[in-house]
């Protein structure tokens, strides 16, 4: 698989749809085509 590098404004904007919006993890893996583990890890 490969590895993909994301910028960290594009973390820090999928952190905030979960945590501001209150968007599941799981809805804004599927927008953002990120895996649910990445975004467990940088939130």
């Amino acid at each position: 698989m490969a590895r993909s590098n994301f910028t960290k404004e594009f973390k820090i904007d999928a952190i905030k749809q979960i945590t501001g919006h209150s968007y599941s993890v799981a809805d804004v893996s599927k927008r953002l085509s990120v895996s649910t583990h990445s975004l467990y890890t940088w939130v």
